[in-house]
């Protein structure tokens, strides 16, 4: 029988079992700064994005309004391109087919109020025409302007399925989104813009509804993200560092 006590047969196979263990986990240890690495440098493309995104939705909102998107231009119109442009719209309202629209505003719990718009240019636009309170919902409360009107406002894409939580619900005419397609469906409307409009303030304060409570806000947190991703990489490997130093002062010691 060998003799344990010798030094080659006590000291050989777990020496070679420590190395392949510093290996794996140098390995893994790698692989896990790249990751965070890479996902520090996806922030920082997503905040570029971000930025580029704002200066253009700043650009749309402040430029001059331009004629709504007619039915030829419909199938390019986007977020990415068209949201919040402005736009000018000439046409008549039709009161008796107006939808209430869950909202929640500055100044309280209501409705956005959206009434369909048969423009001049002979198609169908979805104007919300701004908020009331849950005690004015009521058409016959208020004195609508009658005849031909011009507005300007904010274009906005569609809100299709509803809120957080909660579903349109076409059947009982209960509506939680802006869903242009499933409104205008169930209004019976043809030739509806795929957009609605967010109309501006007018020029009385006081009257309802009140428009022009577009946000414009978009969350830009990337620089904090990727500076979080670094900082954790950055320890990760000082991590991996001082673990192979100790494990090649061991070695030494050992030696």
């Amino acid at each position: 029988m060998p003799d344990v006590s010798a030094p080659g047969a006590a000291d050989g196979p777990p020496a070679r079992r420590s190395l392949g263990t510093l290996f794996a986990i140098n390995l893994v240890g790698l692989i896990v700064v790249s990751v965070l690495l890479g996902l520090g440098v996806w922030q920082v493309q997503r905040r570029a994005w971000k930025l580029d995104l704002i200066a253009r939705v700043e650009a749309r909102v402040h430029a001059e309004p331009g004629p709504a998107p007619g039915p030829e231009a419909w199938p390019a119109v986007s977020a990415e391109a068209d949201a919040y442009r402005r736009l000018r719209l000439t046409g008549t309202f039709q009161y008796d087919r107006t939808s209430l629209v869950q909202a929640l505003t500055e100044f309280g719990g209501g409705f956005w109020v959206l009434t369909p718009l048969q423009s001049e240019a002979g198609f169908t636009v979805l104007v919300n025409r701004g908020f009331v309170p849950s005690d004015r919902r009521d058409l016959a409360d208020r004195a609508e302007p009658a005849g031909p009107v011009t507005l300007t406002g904010l274009l906005r894409v569609t809100e299709p399925g509803g809120a957080f939580l909660r579903s349109n619900d076409p059947a009982a005419d209960r509506w939680y989104s802006r869903d242009v397609a499933a409104i205008a469906g169930a209004r019976g409307l043809t030739g509806v813009a795929p957009y609605f409009v967010d109309a501006d303030a007018g020029p009385d304060p006081g009257r309802l509804p009140v428009g022009g409570l577009t946000v414009v806000a978009f969350p830009n947190s990337h620089l904090v993200y990727a500076l979080t991703w670094f900082v954790l990489a950055a320890m990760s490997a000082g991590a991996l560092v001082y673990l192979d130093r100790e494990a090649f002062r061991e070695r030494r010691r050992a030696a």
